[in-house]
This record gives C-alpha cells, structure tokens and sequence, in this order.
C-alpha cells in the first residue's frame, strides 16, 4: 500500500473518532493504541513497538522502521448505576434512578512515522486524549444537575525523533486538537408549595448548552537503551488551554422561560498535562516485564464556568479536582516466534476528591484495571495485538448540594452512591513498508 493510501486511511479514521466514557480516571483516554491496552498500558513510554509511540513518547521512533503505519479501535462499555439515599429534588423526586448512565463507546487511533535517515524521524499521529460520555434514562431524579454530558477531542499530533548516539534517542512534537461538548439537563426542579405556573414548567424545560473551540499544545520525550535487556522512557505533554463558543438553548413549554434561557455561550477550560517514566526488561527468552509511573495535572479544572453572552454566569461546574497518580505493571510471554502473550495490572486515582464535588455527569472514583492480550507476527513483519481490560471502580459516594432560593437556579441536591465497571477491548495493526 502506498504511503498516500494510509495516509488517507489515518485520516478518515480520525475524522470518524466518537466520544466515549473516559477509561483512565476523570475522563482521560488511555486507549492511545491497543498494543499497550494488554499490559494495562505499563511501559508505555518505554515499550516502542510501533509507530503509536508517536502520542506515548515520540523518542521511541528511532527505534522502528523505516516507514511504519499503526491503526487500531478500542471499544469502551462502561456502567454506571445510581442509588438514591435521599436526595432533595423537589419536583423530580421519585422519577426513577436514571438506569446505567454508562455509554459504549468506541476510540480510533491512526499513526505513521518515517526515516529521514537512521538518526532522524518525523510522523504524525490521530487519536482522541480525552473523552467523555453519559446518559441517564428519562425521566430521573438528577435530571436538573445532567441528563447527559458529551465529550470529544480530536488530536493531530506531528513528530520529530532524533537518535544523539545507540544510548539516547530525544523526540518532541506538537498538537492541534479541538474539544466539543454537549450538556444536557432540565432548569431546575421547581419548589413546592411555592405558587405559579413557572414551578410547573422547570422540570418539563430541556436545555442545551453546546460548545467547542480548537487549541494547541506540545510533547517531548526521551529513551534511553541502557542495555539490549533495557530500555527507559520519559514524556510529557503540556496543558492545553481552551476559550469555548457556543449557545444555550431552552425548549420547555414557556416561551417567555425558553427566550429568558436562550443565548450564546463561553467558556474556558485547561486540559491537564501528563508525565510518565516507563520501562521495560527483558528477563529471558521468554519473559519481559515493564512498570509506568504517570501524573496527570488534573488541578488545572478546579471549576468550569458557563458564561452567557451577556456575562452572566449560566452554571458552574464545581470539580475542584485533585492531581493524580497511576502506578501499572506488565509482563509479556513469548509462547512462540509467532506469538507474545500479555498481562497486566494498575491502579488509577481518581481526581474527584469527595462526595460533595462528585457530578452526576462525571461519577468517577479510584479504579483497579487488570488486562490481558496477545500480539501475533503476521506476513512481511506485521503484527496484529488483541487486548481485554476489566475496570473495578470503587464505589463512589455522592452529596452534591446544587439546591438555591432561586427556582430556576435550584438543580436539587442529590444523595446517594454509585457502582461502576467498564470492559474494554480493541485490536491494533502495525506494518512497516
């Protein structure tokens, strides 16, 4: 195939990405390929397989090919079920639990790199970094705080690697990324015992807050082959910062609330920055293990305002979210020259600090994710992986108070837990040419 061809490919893929439930903690995807997905994602920085090294640590590019292209699609099915403690909801209360809010949803990734000449290597990669999607059935007693809520970015990721010496290899690239998301929820909950029609209309009033907007960032990355037996990584990608546009729409049975409510909208948002040190040894012919170490700046979202156009603020999103730490372990089985079985385990915090500041859009908590997978040489040094994860997230408490004197303003204060699990599986193929 010709180098024209995938890169027509990558790009279809790319502008087919969907949103999908954040797999990482907060609402970070991990699924930046599925090579990795099998070992829980442990040496990532490190492992440079294939060309999807390009998103973990451009460094790792002098150690493919001449020409590369990596492709793949991970599948997410999450859920998440709410049970009420006794929440305060006014109008809404006893309209049900809302069912599992969690949403399949499905993550391409699309990479190619190149050898300018056996030191020098440039590429570029597709992939969606972070994501988020949920959706409760209607109708439910949280509906004033989230219906749904639906995020997707769209990452273009061009890289450069250079090799100083057989030792140390240093890469770095840059991004344009665009984020789009869709908020949905009711006005408010009404009062009761309060007259007027207007207590009347909230619950039955939709609204719709959509924004989007593009920016940019940058990566670096560094590998070092400290031995034929090991290799260690490091990376980083920046914080990008987002000025949002968009509109709130109102569509409830009260013209004068839907004029009231309708307007432009802004907002603005700083995506968090990561570091991961990585690395991986070859103990036998047969066994190898790797191990990552990742943060992820998630204090860069301590609250999220939605701004009418007027500049009054429409909503605040209280996260107030905590930086966090992801610790993962792997070990690859060669079973045969054809064949390398895979396994792995991590713990992944969460940035959500407590039950007062949990969202019913986002109800995250800490996460145990144990995976397995297996990657078969094919024809002409292609290599198709296979990866399964299961995701055990802890029970996560929930005391959000949005409640105000000011009926379109009061949202209820929702009380109670929720229990969530995700299962993710996908495919990666990689081949030189």
């Amino acid at each position: 195939m010709t180098s024209m061809k995938y890169t027509k490919l990558a790009t279809a893929i790319a502008v087919g990405m969907v949103s999908t439930y954040a797999s990482a903690a907060g609402f970070q995807l991990l699924e930046q390929n599925v090579s990795g997905l099998g070992n829980a994602y442990a040496g990532s920085a490190a492992v440079a397989d294939n060309a999807s090294t390009i998103f973990f640590n451009p460094a790792g590019m002098t150690q493919l090919k001449d020409r590369e292209f990596s492709g793949g699609l991970a599948v997410i099915a999450p859920s998440f079920k709410f049970s009420d403690n006794g929440s305060s909801v006014g109008r809404l209360a006893g309209t049900g639990n809302g069912g599992d809010a969690g949403q399949t949803g499905y993550v391409p990734n699309a990479y190619m790199s190149w050898a300018i000449n056996k030191d020098l290597y440039v590429g570029a990669g597709f992939s969606a970094p972070f994501g988020l999607k949920t959706e409760y059935s209607s109708p439910w007693l949280g509906a004033a705080q989230a219906v749904s809520f639906d995020v997707k970015t769209y990452n273009f990721n061009p890289s450069v690697a250079y090799r100083v010496n057989d030792m140390v290899s240093v890469g770095a690239g840059v991004s344009w990324q665009r984020l789009e998301a869709v908020y949905k929820r009711v006005v408010g909950v009404g009062v009761a015992g309060v007259p007027g029609a207007a207590t009347a209309v909230f619950p039955a009033s939709p609204l719709t807050a959509s924004i989007s907007g593009e920016s940019t960032g940058w990566n670096a990355g560094v590998l070092f082959n400290v031995s034929p037996e090991t290799k260690v990584g490091a990376s980083y990608r920046s914080t990008v910062n987002y000025n949002l546009t968009g509109d709130i729409t109102v569509t409830g049975p009260s013209s004068v609330l839907n004029t009231a409510g309708t307007s432009g909208a802004k907002a603005s948002l700083t995506l968090p920055d990561t570091f991961i040190v990585s690395g991986t040894r070859q103990l036998s012919k047969q066994w190898e293990i790797l191990g990552d170490v990742a943060y992820t700046g998630w204090s860069s979202i301590p609250k999220l305002d939605l701004v009418r156009s007027s500049g009054v603020i429409a909503q605040t999103l209280d996260t107030d979210f905590r930086d966090t730490w992801r610790v993962a372990v792997g070990a690859n089985y060669r079973y045969s020259d054809a064949m390398v079985l895979k396994f792995g385990f991590a713990l992944d915090q969460t940035p959500v600090k407590g039950a007062s500041t949990r969202l019913v859009s986002l109800p995250d908590n800490d996460r145990t994710q144990i995976s397995t997978g297996a990657q078969w040489k094919l024809a002409n040094g292609s290599t198709l992986d296979l990866g399964l994860s299961y995701l055990f997230i802890d029970r996560a408490s929930i005391d959000n108070n949005q409640s105000s004197a000011t009926q379109a303003a009061n949202r209820g204060r929702v009380t109670g837990s929720y229990d969530g699990s995700a299962w993710i599986v996908g495919a990666q193929y990689s081949v030189p040419f």
